[in-house]
């Protein structure tokens, strides 16, 4: 079923791409909403059938590469489960969003399928190469949905995304392959790596793979000073895929700290620990003062995004603080930095449809070209406005439920830096609403449009359908968390064992 899940819209990709162009752009963006629908009606069955007493399930283990210990192993666990959903959650939303695109429409829609396969793929891979190799089809899936769907410096931007991202991959490969040699025998299995810690007591060993994998994950994730690639390649990518880069994308980085880093090198993550929690501190302070001192709507969002994973980093670091009396602690930590990778895929994925929705609107991203929208536009407003409150963490959002977990976590076993990184807290607050402020309230301001007053219609059905439950879940997962967190904790104690070692 896994395998299914993972593999139909690749295969339905192929399909469309079959099809002749003048069958209409219709048939085939309602083939992927379906398509997409399909994949989300099959990950809410497995979610189902999953047993929260923990461990991989629904697994595969095929031969592949036998000879040099690669395999076909496939599985989902409490930190792989979220993900798939939040993925199967977030392309269908996108399919609805893009109903109106009229440029290459057969393409656009295979690309977005192809890419929804490497992004559900990686996060069920068990396989160190099966990860790379979903980790890289999802660059080049993303590239060119920037370079051909963007905004007039796609060009430059997409180059400048593959080029950083990709030299991140090859880092991790490198870093994979040294971990493969240390196992006897050889072997990319994760699981298997889990068990023996083949890096055992080889501490300078352990920290140049760390340092090769740290850096892969890092520019993806990304972190301060991997971050510069992001900006541009979310300013000039359509909607729907800076919805998926931010949604999805980034959180590939850190899923890879959670599944590959912390578990398979727990010795060296426990020595470099304070690493990363400077790097998540660094990127929550310098991602919100830059954020700060923006003037672009949907730059500014990216930045907030560097601020939300240094959150996450700063909690990984803190777990592996060991000690009796911060154990509770660091589960929660791990716990919390889970969650912020759905609660920020749903958000920040709802942020920039709206941002998409506001050029499609006025052509552009400057905040200062718009005032007063609220009176136009009030749902489009209202939405704006929830995704906003929500982002800033506050009480009946998944954000609050999510950064608590990270920062009662983390106090405890690193209080200082936990003590800077509320400070990001308040300046995302300050920008976020600033933001608010500028483009909805006052007197009504709209971008000049040659010739006519330039209309700005409310949020359409279709736009409304795929930010709408976004927003919607993100309440739900604020007032009643629980339904996941039973999914999420025994993975953290697991991973946490596991670093313990």
């Amino acid at each position: 079923m896994l395998t299914a899940i993972v593999f139909l819209p690749a295969a339905a990709a192929g399909a469309l791409l079959c099809v002749p162009r003048a069958a209409g752009r219709r048939v085939f963006l309602l083939a992927w909403a379906a398509v997409s629908a399909a994949v989300l009606a099959l990950t809410v069955a497995l979610w189902l059938g999953y047993d929260h007493g923990g461990g991989i399930q629904y697994e595969t283990n095929a031969r592949w590469i036998p000879s040099a210990g690669i395999g076909y192993h496939t599985g989902v666990d409490g930190l792989s489960l979220p993900l798939l959903a939040l993925t199967a959650l977030l392309f269908p939303a996108c399919a609805l969003y893009a109903l109106r695109e009229t440029r290459r429409v057969r393409e656009f829609a295979a690309l977005f399928l192809f890419l929804e396969t490497t992004c559900l793929g990686l996060f069920a891979s068990l396989d160190l190469i099966l990860f790379f190799v979903f980790f890289d089809l999802s660059i080049v899936a993303m590239y060119f949905v920037i370079a051909g769907w963007g905004h007039p410096g796609a060009a430059r931007a997409a180059q400048k995304f593959f080029l950083y991202t990709f030299l991140g991959s090859l880092a991790l490969l490198l870093g994979f392959i040294g971990l493969s040699l240390a196992a006897t025998p050889h072997t990319f299995d994760i699981v298997t790596l889990a068990e023996e810690n083949p890096l055992a007591g080889r501490s300078g060993y352990g920290a140049l793979v760390l340092l090769a994998i740290g850096l892969g994950l890092a520019v993806k994730t990304p972190t301060v000073p991997f971050h510069t690639w992001l900006p541009p390649a979310h300013t000039e990518a359509p909607a729907a895929g800076s919805a998926i880069l931010a949604g999805v994308l980034l959180k590939m980085g850190t899923y890879g700290f959670l599944r590959i880093a912390m578990p398979l090198l727990p010795g060296s993550w426990r020595t470099y620990a304070a690493v990363f929690v400077v790097v998540g501190v660094v990127s929550v302070l310098y991602g919100a003062l830059v954020a700060l001192a923006q003037t672009d709507f949907k730059r500014m969002i990216a930045y907030t995004s560097v601020n939300h994973m240094g959150y996450i980093l700063l909690a990984l670091g803190a777990a592996a603080a060991l000690g009796e009396d911060t154990a509770a602690a660091r589960r929660l930590a791990v716990t919390g930095a889970t969650y912020q990778m759905v609660s920020h895929g749903l958000l920040t994925g709802a942020l920039f449809l709206l941002a998409g929705v506001l050029h499609e609107r006025g052509r552009t991203y400057a905040m200062g070209a718009y005032s007063g929208v609220a009176s136009r536009a009030p749902v489009f407003a209202a939405l704006t406005g929830v995704a906003v409150f929500a982002s800033l963490g506050l009480p009946g959002f998944s954000g609050f439920i999510a950064e608590f977990q990270i920062l009662a976590g983390s106090l405890g076993p690193r209080p200082v830096a936990t003590a800077l990184a509320v400070l990001g807290i308040l300046l995302t607050a300050a920008l976020l609403v600033r933001a608010l402020q500028r483009i909805f309230l006052g007197p009504l301001r709209l971008p000049d449009s040659p010739g006519t007053p330039r209309p700005f219609p409310d949020l359409r059905a279709h736009e409304a359908a795929a930010i709408v439950p976004l927003l919607a879940l993100a309440v739900l997962l604020g007032v009643f968390p629980r339904f996941v967190l039973d999914v999420i904790e025994p993975f953290s104690r697991g991973v946490l064992e596991l670093v313990a070692r």
